[in-house]
């Protein structure tokens, strides 16, 4: 679901297209970073004029290409994680902008599968499932009876099955049943932050081993528009020296966005991997900055 109002088609990108073309966008200056390209070349490149992609990217993000280049770029983190004020393993910090009209945390009220229903890996549970748009491509909605269960990314509609099937094989057992009419609310919940508020919390169900659960209550804690490290995290849980095992526990997070998995990053700073790729895992935390 797109958060921002229709705008005829005549005029620019319809909004459906909307991050096809930030993606392109996300990946040329992360590309030429260094470079600092002009939206004016960039547009060029693209084959677009230069007002019609300043109005898609400031319309589907919320800021200008270049205030969201500031935003996320992996020197800007790593510049804010290494200042001499802001120990490297202690703080979280502020990736985005911020100032008084900082929007409320997405409140997300969450409860864990038992240990035994873990390890029937999905057994007795029915899955039901849609594909549907959303402000960073194609999502995959995946929902039980209990809530939100998973949240994934198709890059278009031909990645579809592949995205279904890396997400059906998490929870082998289970019975899966499309129904976008029961997955619906959940995307709506998800990306409308007019639909962020405790009073009627998102209902989410971890369906993980113990230690990735652990992890993944740990992501809930990071407010939006800030980042910790994989070594906060580890901290978080008890477990200090468990880095790596936290980092491979946050690359299994099934519930993306929701389970702000984009907010953790390698010690230096470096945006480090994401399951459904670095490109999205920027677009997210610009989109974040910009709604900050």
């Amino acid at each position: 679901m797109n958060a921002f109002s229709p705008i005829p088609a005549t005029d620019i990108t319809p909004e459906g297209e909307d991050y096809a073309v930030v993606k392109q966008v996300i990946e040329r200056i992360t590309l030429d970073y260094r470079d600092q390209p002009s939206l004016e070349r960039i547009a060029a490149d693209l084959d677009r004029s230069p007002t019609q992609l300043q109005k898609v990217f400031t319309r589907w993000a919320g800021l200008s290409p270049k205030a969201f280049l500031q935003a996320v770029t992996l020197d800007h983190a790593k510049r804010l994680l290494g200042h001499e004020q802001l120990p490297l393993l202690e703080a979280s910090y502020e990736v985005g902008l911020s100032g008084p009209g900082r929007l409320h945390d997405l409140f997300v009220t969450h409860e864990a599968m038992s240990p035994g229903e873990w390890k029937a890996k999905g057994g007795g549970l029915t899955i039901s499932y849609g594909f549907h748009p959303s402000p960073f491509g194609l999502a995959l909605v995946m929902a039980t009876d209990r809530g939100l269960a998973g949240l994934a990314f198709a890059d278009d509609e031909g990645g579809k099955a592949a995205c279904f099937e890396d997400m059906a094989k998490r929870w082998p057992n289970a019975v899966y049943v499309e129904d976008q009419a029961a997955t619906a609310p959940y995307i709506a919940r998800a990306f409308d932050p007019s639909c962020w508020c405790a009073e009627e919390p998102l209902r989410v169900v971890l369906i993980g081993s113990d230690f990735q659960v652990r992890v993944w209550q740990s992501l809930l804690k990071i407010p939006f528009g800030k980042a910790v490290t994989y070594s906060d995290v580890a901290r978080d849980i008890g477990q200090p020296t468990a880095s790596r095992a936290v980092g491979a526990a946050i690359g299994r997070n099934p519930i993306s966005f929701v389970v702000p998995c984009h907010r953790a990053l390698g010690k230096s700073g470096a945006l480090t991997g994401y399951h459904w790729g670095l490109t999205r895992k920027r677009a997210i935390l610009g989109w974040e900055a910009g709604k900050a």
